[in-house]
C-alpha cells in the first residue's frame, strides 16, 4: 500500500546513496539504498516527532542537501 510519500535517491560519487524527503524537509545516507531509506525513515520519524512535540528538530548539516 502507497502511503504517497515521494523521495529522491541519489547515488553519491563515492558510492554512498542519499534518500531525501523533500516534502518533510528531512535526508540522510547510507553506504546502500536499503541503508540509506532506513536511515531516512528514522529521521523523518523523529523530525515527525520533534514538530508534534514543538520541539526544535536537528538541522541538516549534509553540505549535499539545500533545504527549499
Amino acid at each position: 500500500m502507497s502511503t504517497g510519500r515521494e523521495i529522491r535517491l541519489v547515488e553519491e560519487d563515492d558510492g554512498w546513496w542519499s534518500a531525501i524527503d523533500e516534502d518533510v524537509g528531512v535526508a540522510s545516507q547510507g553506504p546502500s539504498r536499503e541503508e540509506a531509506l532506513a536511515n531516512l525513515d528514522q529521521a523523518v520519524a523523529e523530525t515527525r516527532r520533534a514538530r508534534a512535540e514543538d520541539t526544535s528538530a536537528p538541522e541538516p548539516d549534509a553540505p549535499w542537501f539545500e533545504r527549499r
